[in-house]
């Protein structure tokens, strides 16, 4: 692993002094003073480093999005499939003859794995090359995605389920810290978020497709849920492979060429990112952030004992949840809010749920990264959408005018889209500047990872799993759905919560940025050279209106 070196010492400059474009502060000659030129050559350099980060986003983001999609569609699939082909008797409880607890059961068990595997999953990865260990967790998800084709009893969906938990663990966490090896925190925020909507297409596409999967059932001696899983997974396994030559490996320094030793020599070379000038520009761009290091066992202790982890596990407890509750009970709720609604029609409106939620990952996720010192308020406030939805699936409209309640899950899908990514940016933003490459790597897997918990909850105990809640009837899921607004609740507290200690502990006077590669100090009142002025006004670290500095 490339270790990078600090940046030399910069001038110091205090805002105030300042001078702009176009001033009196003028050279009786009519030459610009130097700062004026400064200027200038700042605004070259800004738009020369924007191009670079540009190219990145070309070679990287389809990248990951491709991938996340077809991840996502075999992972939430099963959601579907209990309700497909159903007036044949050929969904996935009635196939497999699987009782509501043994489902919710086979769904847990997946999140159990995640939640086990997570954190050394990306640790490995930190270790070797990241592009191969991405590659890996696709081929093996596309692997177990067509072997669930064949499931026939109970041992083989739990066993399957197991599988699927251990090849993906690493995958969402992955996805994050791979990101901080191309970009600066203040810009992951957006690229989480445009990546992250794969996941939501990926759910309206699944539903919509199952509709054309259930036409195939008895094709070939399948059902319409085993073909599904069975192309899924043979897509992913091609793609597994592509992304050997896709996605580029780790940046270097100028200059240093890569090992290939060992096993490397086996692996296909990927082209490097970035060429020549673009890839000194980017250089010099990141390591003006951060530096990268090797890190030790006593590095990821300190991450452990970081106060900062825990607020931020919660708030992906409730979210990730009530997301996860929803993307595999969605159409089971659906079904018990109007009982004569057939499969196909159940899967064309589990679409719209997750529309929803890819509108307001466009709209709120590049917000909370030009305002990134609010992200609690941008995670919040979708939260308290979320429990608006959750209340009216709950309340509102009856068997006979069920309408609203669909609604309901509409406004549940629109808030759930931001959190998500706005909560694992966060994390990242802590935990880099504090603890470095494996502060991103431990921290994004442990939050990831623990916040999980809530999707065992949501799968295990509540709706099918919840047998007196699942009983039908006009209360049908009612105490499942005050549980996710409960869940939901601790989020927003967390959140709250967070931001205090943060501007208690970290913006007292004195207080100083933790990282050595750090180019600001609030606290100091200064900002040092003209990057770090362009990342202030470039990259959101202004305030809102109601807080700006007068």
């Amino acid at each position: 692993m490339a270790h990078i070196q600090e940046g030399q010492e910069k001038e110091v400059v205090v805002p105030s002094e300042k001078a702009t474009v176009g001033s009196p502060h003028q050279a009786g000659n009519g030459n610009m003073l130097p700062e004026d030129r400064e200027v200038g050559a700042e605004a070259a350099h800004t738009a020369k480093v924007e191009r670079v980060y540009k190219k990145l986003d070309r070679r990287i983001i389809p990248a990951f999005w491709v991938l996340y999609f077809l991840c996502s569609a075999i992972r939430s699939s099963v959601g579907l499939a209990q309700t497909m082909n159903t007036r044949q008797g050929h969904n996935l409880r009635q196939e497999l003859n699987l009782t509501p607890r043994q489902v919710s059961t086979g769904l847990a068990l997946f999140y159990v794995c995640y939640v086990i595997f997570d954190l050394p999953a990306n640790l490995i990865m930190t270790r070797l090359s990241p592009h191969v260990w991405m590659s890996r967790i696709v081929l093996g998800v596309g692997i177990v995605g067509s072997c669930m084709a064949a499931m026939k009893a109970a041992w083989s969906f739990y066993l399957l389920r197991l599988l699927l938990g251990i090849v993906i663990a690493g995958l969402w966490p992955g996805m994050a810290y791979y990101l901080t090896l191309f970009y600066p925190p203040s810009r992951t925020g957006k690229r989480i978020g445009l990546y992250f909507t794969a996941a939501q297409v990926s759910a309206a596409v699944v539903g919509l497709v199952s509709a054309g999967f259930q036409k195939m059932d008895g094709l070939g001696g399948l059902v319409g849920f085993q073909w599904m899983f069975l192309l899924y997974g043979l897509v992913a396994i091609v793609l597994g492979v592509i992304l050997l030559w896709w996605l580029p490996d780790r940046p270097l320094p100028p200059g240093e060429t890569r090992s290939r030793t060992g096993w490397k020599k086996w692996i296909p070379q990927s082209p490097p990112a970035l060429k020549g000038e673009d890839a000194v520009t980017h250089y010099h761009d990141l390591t003006r952030v951060y530096r990268r290091r090797k890190w030790t066992w006593k590095d990821f202790m300190n991450v452990l004992m970081d106060w900062r982890l825990w607020p931020l596990v919660i708030m992906y407890f409730g979210v990730v949840g009530v997301g996860i509750g929803v993307q595999n009970y969605g159409t089971v709720i659906i079904s018990a809010t109007n009982p004569r609604l057939t499969g196909i029609q159940l899967s064309l409106l589990f679409a719209p749920i997750w529309i929803m939620d890819l509108i307001a990952i466009l709209l709120v996720t590049p917000l909370s990264d030009r305002f990134h010192r609010h992200r609690a308020l941008f995670f919040s406030v979708p939260v308290c959408i979320q429990i608006a939805g959750l209340l009216v699936t709950t309340y509102a409209g009856s068997l006979q005018r069920p309408w609203a309640r669909y609604g309901g899950l509409l406004i549940v899908g629109f808030g759930l889209g931001p959190t998500v990514p706005i909560c694992m940016t966060w994390t990242n933003e802590i935990f880099q500047h504090r603890h470095g490459e494996v502060g991103v790597a431990a921290a994004s897997a442990l939050v990831s990872g623990l916040g999980n918990l809530g999707s065992i909850l949501t799968t295990y105990a509540l709706y099918e799993g919840w047998a007196t809640d699942a009983k039908a009837g006009p209360r049908k899921y009612r105490r499942s759905n005050l549980v996710m607004v409960g869940i939901l609740c601790a989020s927003i507290l967390a959140s709250i919560v967070m931001t205090v200690l943060l501007r208690v502990f970290d913006r007292r006077p004195g207080a100083k940025q933790m990282s050595s590669g750090s180019s600001t100090s609030e606290a100091e009142g200064v900002m040092v050279d003209a990057a770090a002025r362009r990342e202030l006004q470039e990259r959101g670290f202004g305030r809102l209106w109601w807080s700006r500095r007068r």
